[in-house]
């Protein structure tokens, strides 16, 4: 009998090659070839459907019309796992037969949200078998008894062949099933370790096929590399249906849930966690909570209000400028991306505040990650908030996106913003010019600004 012919697999995106390469010719990436056996023909099409995945009866066998879809009332039904930012950032609950990734640094609460999710969605009526491939048993149940998540339709299982976790739940029927994580699941077939590239894509294929073939909601922790990616082949985002990041390390107080792609629902959403004893508690009011002990007499601090999804958040973005040499200043930026802070530090040197020999480190508070450009003016007006060492009036809240000629531009959803805003007492909106049809809400006062100068002017004017 021939021997299997090794090959070389890009740990990065699953490139192939006969040889070892220290370059990978498709992603850039160094030193990221690891040898891999060819996936015998048992583990091909076939071999995957005969592994616990079957073609569901209710299945159209041909094409149908999508009017005749719709006019016999096909739609989806949600699971809801009681856990209510969870559910809101799929969409309104888990969907029967999509596959939903869980992506998180270690230590974030991956596990923790899952079982909380999974123990809710038994006392909500839904069997749900929780497969941990890190932690036995014993373990899991004693997180479960912390979180009060004890109920008599939640299974556990301690195993990585995912033949035999899929051979295991055939008795059961559960509704859900929940894999911790598919770095540690492994399909015998394949010649390679668990969590090599091979191993991924072949366990997540096998897992895809089954939730389509039954109709099970499956759950998948995912580790993610040093660079903040799931780790694993790329194709390990594209085939499950829903992408979510546990945002957050061991220490910040909150942890930040987002959606990052939904086949069943709206991209974007965020919700908010804080770790307690009990396990993670959702925080009902983001805004009240992230602004909680708020300097407002401090230079340097600045209030805006972002959009992440359908929802407001206000948020406060911190600066501090110090003193260094030309030529080796540092930008330092936590929360926002670093190439937006350099431009910005370049505007304000056009605009009559240069911080060519200063360095600057600006912070979003709570760890949350500003995402969308309206929050440019904010970042400024902290900047020069610290460099002139004034602080601007404690309910002012700023808006804007800057251009690079030092313009301020319109940002969307104005009205929802401002309405947030009064909601938390602000009382005045450093805003840019307010497009036709756009009304601010009572009490808050706008002050328009078209340019970077005229912003700081009514921020810093005495």
């Amino acid at each position: 009998m021939a021997r299997p012919r090794v090959t070389f697999e890009c740990t990065a995106c699953g490139h192939r090659s006969v040889k070892w390469l220290g370059k990978c010719p498709d992603c850039s990436a160094w030193n990221s070839f690891v040898e891999a056996l060819p996936v015998t023909e048992g583990t091909g099409k076939s071999g995957a459907r005969a592994a616990g995945a079957r073609v569901s009866e209710d299945a159209p066998a041909r094409p149908v019309p999508i009017t005749q879809l719709v006019a016999e009332g096909v739609e989806e039904q949600r699971l809801l796992s009681g856990v209510g930012e969870f559910d809101r950032i799929l969409g309104g609950g888990l969907v029967p037969g999509s596959v939903t990734l869980i992506g998180g640094e270690p230590g974030v609460g991956k596990s923790t949200l899952l079982l909380q999710v999974a123990a809710g969605l038994g006392k909500n009526g839904h069997k749900v078998v929780y497969a941990s491939g890190e932690e036995s048993v014993a373990q899991v149940r004693d997180r479960a008894v912390r979180l009060d998540g004890l109920t008599d339709l939640l299974f556990l299982q301690s195993e990585t062949e995912l033949d035999r976790v899929l051979d295991g739940i055939k008795g059961i029927e559960p509704a859900v099933l929940v894999v911790d994580s598919v770095q540690t699941a492994f399909v015998p077939d394949v010649g390679s370790t668990p969590g090599s590239v091979s191993q991924v894509r072949e366990v997540a294929a096998r897992l895809v096929l089954h939730a389509k073939g039954t109709g099970r909601a499956v759950l998948l922790v995912g580790h993610v590399t040093k660079q903040g990616e799931m780790a694993g082949p790329r194709t390990l985002e594209h085939i499950v249906d829903a992408v979510i990041y546990f945002e957050g390390s061991a220490n910040p107080p909150f942890r930040v849930l987002r959606g990052q792609k939904n086949r069943f629902g709206s991209t974007g959403e965020l919700g908010l966690f804080e770790m307690t004893g009990e396990g993670l508690k959702e925080i009902t009011e983001p805004s009240a909570a992230l602004l909680e002990g708020r300097s407002e007499n401090r230079p340097g601090t600045v209030v805006t209000a972002c959009m992440e999804g359908s929802r407001c958040l206000l948020l406060e973005v911190q600066a501090l400028v110090a003193p260094g040499f030309p030529g080796s200043v540092r930008r330092t930026a936590l929360g926002i991306d670093p190439g937006r802070l350099a431009m910005l530090v370049a505007v304000l040197g056009k605009a009559d505040h240069p911080l060519h020999d200063k360095e600057v480190y600006v912070n979003v508070v709570g760890g949350v990650r500003i995402s969308e450009t309206a929050a440019d003016l904010a970042v400024a007006a902290a900047v020069v908030s610290s460099l002139l060492s004034r602080a601007p009036g404690g309910d002012w809240v700023v808006l804007g996106e800057i251009g690079l000629t030092g313009e301020v531009r319109s940002v969307p959803r104005l009205d929802q913003r401002l309405a947030e805003a009064v909601r938390h007492g602000f009382k005045r909106a450093l805003v840019p010019t307010i497009p036709r049809g756009v009304e601010a809400p009572a009490g808050i006062q706008l002050v328009e600004a078209r340019t970077v100068e005229e912003a700081m002017g009514a921020l810093f004017a005495r």
